[in-house]
């Protein structure tokens, strides 16, 4: 990647910083403005060629004509109350649709079509991107998954006319790095790029960061260690598993699965500080086994790889040795990672053939031999942790110099 040929547009920026409510796409965009704004002052500008957006998936505005928002948008988290709506799409949707659900896009648009001047219902990187292109009618694959669309035959699916969506208020969808136009004369004006600049169709926070680490090959698996323990692995056919929250986004001619344990790093923190874990991580023997069948959940429930909303944390009997107690936790998510992987391939995905890891967990030597160990595959460095990285690998492809995949 060279990051003075193509821009990601992705803000990291604190948004309190410009207005306190964050979910004014005003304040968004004020961030993305004021993020490429402090860019460009260290790269060269005439060298730009290409711009990408990635936001959250699932987060969803209604905006008029002109790409007006209508309404406060509903986030990524929100959930829709309306019983009426969330029925409609149980009836209509396929068990395997990833637009089933409260917080699904689908439901949120179901709950904006009805305002008054609503031209679209757009996602949050189709709205920022449209900033740049003046387009606010088109959205990518990935951001469209949980509105509904159909990664498989790359359509709306009629389906979704029996939810009572209006479908002429759902975007054109096209492939994540296809180019959606050139650079709108308002933002060369904001920003002094070249007019030639191309902006391209962008993708989800979770498929950006996937892409950011190199990940290429049918069998690469990324596991995030953050606050929970997610996994994603690239396979050659879409899985789909709701009740383990599984779908599969496409990106190019692959597939993107994985799932999300409730385990991670915050049941650590209940235990120990960061310091702590530190100073206790040096002190473990990651070759020998504790014995101990941990199961670590920071409270009673589990998603992935076990489905089951009652499942109790599983910490005990617990050594007098803190050392002994943390390498406990550590096996214990190492062999939720391993299951969740192999949960994967009972259903249908490749099997594991390397790791890649992100997340704070990724800086601990300790668990990360004790998880070697479980998984039996190569583990190998991520290019990058940022999920900017892995969209400004879609603007280099749509200024036609690297492929997706």
């Amino acid at each position: 990647m060279r990051p003075d040929f193509s821009i990601a547009a992705h803000s990291a920026v604190s948004l309190e910083r410009f207005g306190p409510n964050g979910r004014d796409p005003g304040v968004w965009w004020e961030a993305v403005a004021a993020t490429l704004a402090e860019l460009l002052k260290s790269i060269d500008r005439s060298a730009v060629r290409s711009i990408a957006v990635d936001g959250t998936s699932g987060s969803l505005l209604p905006v008029d004509s002109a790409g007006q928002p209508l309404a406060e948008p509903l986030m990524y988290n929100d959930k829709v109350a309306d019983d009426a709506i969330l029925a409609a799409v149980v009836r209509a949707a396929p068990q395997t649709s990833a637009a089933l659900g409260a917080t699904s896009g689908l439901a949120k648009g179901l709950s904006f079509q009805h305002l008054p001047g609503i031209a679209t219902v757009l996602h949050q990187a189709d709205w920022i991107a449209g900033q740049f292109s003046g387009r606010f009618d088109i959205s990518d694959e990935n951001n469209a998954l949980k509105t509904g669309y159909d990664v498989e035959t790359r359509r709306w699916p009629d389906w979704i006319v029996a939810t009572g969506m209006r479908m002429e208020l759902l975007p054109r969808v096209i492939r994540p790095g296809d180019v959606i136009g050139t650079i709108a004369a308002s933002a060369v004006e904001m920003f002094g790029l070249p007019r030639e600049v191309v902006v391209v169709a962008g993708t989800t926070d979770g498929c950006a960061s996937f892409l950011a680490t190199g990940a290429a090959a049918v069998g690469d698996g990324v596991t995030a260690l953050g606050s929970s323990l997610t996994i994603k692995i690239l396979s050659d056919r879409p899985i789909s598993a709701p009740r383990f929250g599984i779908y599969s986004h496409r990106l190019g001619d692959a597939y993107l699965a994985g799932g999300a344990s409730n385990s991670g790093g915050k049941v650590l923190a209940q235990h120990f500080s960061l310091a702590r874990i530190i100073e206790l991580s040096a002190a473990i023997d990651p070759t020998t086994e504790t014995g101990l069948d941990y199961y670590p959940l920071p409270a009673t429930g589990e998603r992935f790889p076990i489905a089951d909303p009652a499942l109790p944390p599983r910490l005990v009997p617990r050594p007098a040795d803190d050392a002994d107690f943390l390498k406990a936790m550590l096996e214990g998510i190492a062999a939720i990672e391993a299951l969740g992987y192999s949960r994967l391939a009972e259903l249908g995905a490749p099997r594991l053939t390397s790791v890649r890891t992100v997340g704070g967990g990724a800086a601990n030597p300790a668990w990360t031999a004790i998880r070697q160990r479980k998984l039996g595959a190569p583990f190998l460095p991520a290019l990058s942790d940022e999920a900017a990285a892995g969209t400004a690998r879609l603007a280099l492809m749509g200024a036609g110099t690297a492929g997706l995949l």
